[in-house]
């Protein structure tokens, strides 16, 4: 999968992005700090008619979420040293709730995600444009 997104059209690209992906539970986003994870996260959220208030867990770790569905756990990994702090900030508690999570920086503690991770690869086009590929680790 790849896909273009536009800031005009984020929440198409949002609405398509989760067809795309279908069952994916986890979902690790990769980029450098501007690309717009927090940003396309944020138009999954809305899409998913979150009810509660978003904002960045960067300094919380992890941000819950609820939607009709169940919920969603934003996860930030960028202030953590190693995996032994993922652990122990509950991340892997997360990862095996059933429920949707949505991880920033997962190249911080690579060892802990689940093999059925969906890793999404997010590069800078231009200001308002990026793409989003699925990869492999």
């Amino acid at each position: 999968m790849e896909m273009i997104v536009a800031l005009a059209d984020i929440y198409e690209k949002a609405r398509q992005f989760w067809q795309a992906v279908n069952d994916g539970k986890i979902i690790a986003f990769h980029g450098e700090m501007g690309s717009g994870k927090t940003t396309f996260i944020h138009a999954l959220c809305e899409v998913k008619h979150v009810s509660s208030s978003f904002s960045s867990p960067t300094f919380s770790i992890i941000n819950e979420y609820l939607f009709p569905g169940g919920a969603i756990f934003h996860i930030d990994l960028y202030r953590l040293k190693d995996e032994d702090e993922a652990i122990r900030a509950g991340v892997e508690d997360c990862f095996y709730s059933g429920n949707i999570c949505l991880v920033e920086w997962p190249e911080k503690a690579p060892g802990i995600f689940p093999e059925n991770t969906l890793h999404i690869y997010v590069d800078f086009i231009d200001s308002r444009t990026r793409r989003l590929r699925l990869g492999d680790k």
